[in-house]
């Protein structure tokens, strides 16, 4: 759901120690614990335990959308927060000089993942593995979302773009 240990613990009350050893398999969380972190997600105890897939259409209705906001950094989940689900769609808008994220932050991404960014208005910069990516207005980009990775508005206008996060794909 794009969260890192550390927000998803802040949310939940549950250790980022034990979320890291519930998320490697290392460990099963008591029920109490799978609560919390259900709670933490914005989901029920049985989505998060795969209990109530019996829907075959979701709708995520515009006015039900999660947003986020940190700094000039914006972010709508566009898609609902199914579990299991293997791809996401966030609709971004980063102000003039902001960014998503810290140069230094490490990927919130699971191993294997690719992102692909449509910049829907605007320039937004991709600074993958330190090397600076120019997108205009109507580009895309696609990568592998578990590598060091950020986007900068560098522009004196705001930018907007919509990222999918397919999850687990590259192989090797």
């Amino acid at each position: 759901m794009g969260f890192s240990l550390r927000d998803l613990s802040e949310r939940s009350g549950v250790s980022a120690t034990m979320l890291s050893q519930v998320e490697r398999g290392g460990t099963s969380p008591t029920l109490a614990v799978a609560e919390k972190i259900a709670g933490g997600l914005d989901l029920s105890l049985s989505q998060l335990l795969r209990l109530d897939e019996v829907q075959h259409v979701v709708l995520s209705r515009a006015g039900d959308h999660r947003i986020r906001q940190r700094g000039g950094h914006r972010i709508e989940e566009l898609t609902p927060p199914l579990p299991g689900q293997r791809a996401d769609v966030s609709s971004h808008s980063l102000q003039p000089g902001s960014s998503t994220g810290g140069v230094d932050d490490t990927p919130m991404h699971e191993p294997g993942s690719r992102e692909t960014a449509v910049v829907l208005e605007g320039e937004l910069v991709l600074v993958f593995e330190g090397e600076r990516h120019l997108l205009s207005t109507g580009d895309s980009v696609t990568f592998d979302a578990d590598l060091p990775h950020h986007f900068e508005n560098e522009s004196d206008e705001p930018v907007e773009f919509v990222a999918v996060i397919a999850a687990g794909l590259r192989r090797g």
